[in-house]
C-alpha cells in the first residue's frame, strides 16, 4: 500500500483552497488524513465559522471509517438512516454525510487517505476536493 506523504497532503490543502478562491465559495476548512484515520493536514480559512474544521473532518475521517466517499454515505442516511445512527456509535470519530469528503488513491487504485472540505454548499466543497486531489496527482473518489 503506497503511503500518503505529508509534503502531497499540503500539496492538496493548498491545491484545494486555491481552487476554492478561484471559484469564489465561502470561506473553508480543509482536512487530509492517512489511510490509517491519522490527520495528516488542515487549515481553515479566514472567516470560517467556528466548526466548520470539525465538518470537514467529519467528512474526511467518516470516509476512511467507512470506506466510501461522504456523498455516498450521505445517500446511505437517506435509504438506511438507522445504519448510519449506528455506524456513528462504533466509527469513534466524526461521521458527516454529506459531499465533500473523497477518497484518496494512487494511481494503481490503492486507498492512501480522505480529503474533507466544508464551507460551502456540500457540492461546491467537494468540486474544491476534487481540484486539490487532481492537483496534486492523485486520484479522487468521490461516488456517484
Amino acid at each position: 500500500m503506497s503511503e500518503l506523504k505529508l509534503r502531497i497532503a499540503q500539496r492538496i490543502v493548498a491545491a484545494t483552497l486555491k481552487a476554492a478562491r478561484e471559484a469564489s465559495l465561502q470561506p473553508i476548512a480543509v482536512a487530509v488524513y492517512d489511510a490509517r484515520g491519522a490527520l495528516k493536514a488542515f487549515q481553515a480559512e479566514d472567516g470560517t465559522s467556528l466548526k466548520r474544521g470539525e465538518l470537514a473532518m467529519g467528512k474526511a475521517y467518516g470516509a476512511i471509517a467507512l470506506g466510501v466517499p461522504s456523498r455516498t454515505f450521505g445517500a446511505m442516511a437517506v435509504e438506511r438512516p438507522h445504519f448510519i445512527a449506528a455506524a456513528s456509535h462504533v466509527v469513534a470519530g466524526p461521521l458527516i454525510p454529506a459531499a465533500g469528503g473523497v477518497l484518496l488513491r494512487d494511481k494503481r487504485g490503492n486507498l492512501i487517505g480522505a480529503v474533507g472540505v466544508s464551507g460551502d454548499l456540500s457540492d461546491k466543497d467537494e468540486a474544491a476536493a476534487l481540484a486539490g486531489v487532481a492537483a496534486a496527482g492523485l486520484v479522487a473518489d468521490a461516488g456517484a
